[in-house]
Formats: structure tokens, C-alpha cells, sequence
């Protein structure tokens, strides 16, 4: 009896008393991080995209355009003019595979290395703003479980494209 009235008072729970959607707690969250982000790429002279693909590529060089387009979720034929501007900023190199030449291999240069690193620790200051409000203890175990998500999503997607 005890049992079915815990059940029936779990069942019945309000919503509001339960916890948000993930999507309904971080998506203002994102929104107003990438508000914050837009003066500060303007300002470095880039877009959202481009400093996607500086920070992939500094991450590690790209056998491809699609890799590279996999990589930042975009779709590969959205990405190559913003590839061909960051080639013009000589940010970016994009040399034929000497092991086929339709390949492009994509790498980023020590010019567009400079704007990323200025960019991001732009980006970074200002997200303590965030980040400053939280005690160490909890600071260090958010940006610990965003890693292990980041870094748990991205080996997937590489395992994913491995086996396919």
C-alpha cells in the first residue's frame, strides 16, 4: 500500500517541480554566448564559421573539405566560401593530396593560428562573466562534464565515419 501511494505521488509529481529539458536550460544559455561572441569575431575579422573551422584545424589538419565540414557540422558546399576567405586571409592552406590530387588537405597557418588565439581568449574573458559567478568546485566539474560531452560526441562521430 505504502508502495502504490509513492508510485501515485511520483506519477502525479507537477512539472514544475520536475527538471528542465537540457535543450530548455542551455539553448538561452548558447544564445546569449554567441551574442557576446558575435562583436568579438567581427572585431578579429572573422564569422562564426570561419572561427569553426580555425578551431578544428588547429585541432588537427583535415584530409578533406567533407572531413572538415563533418567535423563543425556544417554542410561541406556551405563551407567553401568560407574556406576560399580564409585562404585569401592566409589563414588557412588547402594543397591537392599528393595522393589524389581531388583531395584538398586543409591546414591551418600560423596567421589564422594568431587570429584564432586572439579570438578565443577574447571569447574566454568574456565568458567569465559565467563562469565567475560559479565556486571553483563547481566551476572545475562543469567545464569537466562539457568536456567529457565534447569529447564523447566527437569520438563517436570519428568512430562513426571509421566504420562507414
Amino acid at each position: 500500500m505504502i508502495c502504490q501511494r509513492y508510485d501515485s505521488d511520483v506519477a502525479t509529481k507537477r512539472a514544475s517541480d520536475t527538471r528542465p529539458d537540457l535543450a530548455a536550460m542551455l539553448a538561452p544559455l548558447v544564445r546569449e554566448l554567441i551574442d557576446a561572441e558575435l562583436p568579438i569575431l567581427a572585431a578579429n575579422g572573422i564569422s562564426m564559421w570561419a572561427y569553426s573551422v580555425l578551431l578544428a584545424l588547429d585541432r588537427s589538419p583535415m584530409r578533406s573539405q567533407a572531413a572538415l565540414a563533418e567535423a563543425i557540422g556544417a554542410d561541406k558546399t556551405r563551407i567553401i566560401p568560407t574556406l576560399d576567405e580564409l585562404q585569401a586571409l592566409g589563414y588557412i592552406e588547402r594543397r591537392p593530396d599528393p595522393d589524389d590530387r581531388r583531395v584538398r588537405l586543409l591546414a591551418v597557418t600560423d596567421a589564422g593560428r594568431a587570429v584564432k588565439d586572439a579570438t578565443q581568449a577574447e571569447i574566454q574573458r568574456g565568458e567569465e562573466r559565467w563562469l565567475g559567478r560559479l565556486s571553483a568546485a563547481d566551476r572545475s566539474a562543469f567545464l569537466r562534464v562539457l568536456r567529457q560531452f565534447t569529447d564523447e560526441r566527437r569520438a563517436a562521430r570519428n568512430l562513426a565515419r571509421e566504420s562507414s
